[in-house]
């Protein structure tokens, strides 16, 4: 298998030559259709998450077709078509795992960073987290799905029923969960970096009857805001913007330290709230509802060698959509 490796924090990955993975009791080796970049890798490549496992082959929204299967999985998976995202394994058995929130299990391993992941030609995944997937789509249009869809669609649900919804940073989550809105008649309000005209003509593009600067106010009070971009100082700005009994939603695995705000803007019974991992509950809810509400992701394709200019592109801010990797 060909794969892309962090060898060091803060390095570019490096290419290698390595024998197929062979999947052990309860996994599934997959060949890798598409790889989907999410922000989340640049966080692990460059030392934003602690303790990586070294070196490691990073990525979590992985499209494959099974090839092999261990011990204990049926021989009629072979030829399958998958999804495997960040959260890859749970303990089953923490007082999380058996309440039903194995998103928060104590002992959890994660896609493309405790584990290796999908920027490669092979991957293993364990079965319990490798979603089925439709034969017939594109991989690379499924891929973002993996982790921009489904943490985008946990951030929606924490956001509550609410009309009109603001999406701070509209990058790959919020071009997908602003589509879904749209299906589901609510009004979505897109904030972007101040002066990325680019951006908020996309989310005009997308459906959003508003599109601005992070630093500007909405014309109407909005009834939830999901903040994707991984900026601290976003949570009082998206505070000033909610109606009272509002609520604030916290979407990334990371965000920089929240600054000091005035109790008064999370007075009146407003809420901040984060989301973390996924549930297998999420993506049964989530797929069917992609395919009802017509989700088209956006997509630039690189070569699985150029995946360092994929990183780059995603942290310069110079997408539209998701950067999407192809063996």
């Amino acid at each position: 298998m060909k794969a892309m490796i962090l060898e060091a924090i803060g390095m570019p990955l490096r290419p290698v030559d390595r024998p197929d993975p062979v999947p052990a009791k309860g996994q599934l080796m997959l060949r890798v259709e598409a790889c989907a970049v999410c922000r989340t890798d640049l966080h692990v490549c460059d030392g934003d998450l602690p303790n990586p496992k070294l070196p490691l082959v990073p990525g979590h929204e992985i499209v494959g077709i099974v090839e092999a299967v261990g011990e204990g999985i049926a021989p009629s998976r072979m030829g399958q078509r998958v999804g495997v995202p960040w959260l890859g394994h749970t303990c089953g058995c923490c007082s999380f795992c058996r309440s039903g929130e194995e998103n928060l299990c104590d002992e959890p391993q994660f896609t493309g960073y405790t584990r290796d992941g999908g920027f490669a030609t092979h991957v293993v995944a364990d079965a319990d987290y490798a979603f089925m997937l439709d034969s017939q789509a594109d991989p690379v249009a499924l891929a973002p799905l993996l982790c921009a869809g489904l943490i985008g669609w946990r951030s929606l649900k924490k956001a509550g029923d609410g009309k009109r919804i603001g999406l701070y940073g509209f990058g790959a989550a919020a071009h997908i969960i602003a589509q879904i809105c749209r299906w589901q008649g609510r009004d979505v309000y897109a904030f972007s970096r101040s002066g990325d005209v680019a951006a908020q003509r996309f989310a005009l593009g997308l459906g959003a009857v508003w599109a601005g600067g992070s630093d500007e106010r909405p014309p109407v009070a909005l009834d939830a805001a999901i903040i994707f971009a991984p900026v601290g100082e976003l949570v009082p700005a998206a505070l000033k913007v909610v109606r009272k009994g509002g609520r604030v939603v916290c979407g990334g695995i990371r965000m920089s330290d929240l600054p000091a705000m005035p109790y008064a803007l999370i007075w009146g019974e407003r809420s901040v709230v984060s989301v973390a991992n996924l549930t297998r509950k999420d993506a049964e809810e989530f797929f069917p509802v992609a395919r009802q509400a017509g989700v088209r992701t956006h997509t630039k394709t690189y070569r699985l060698a150029d995946a360092n200019a994929a990183l780059d592109d995603l942290r310069a801010g110079r997408l539209s959509g998701a950067a999407v990797l192809t063996p």
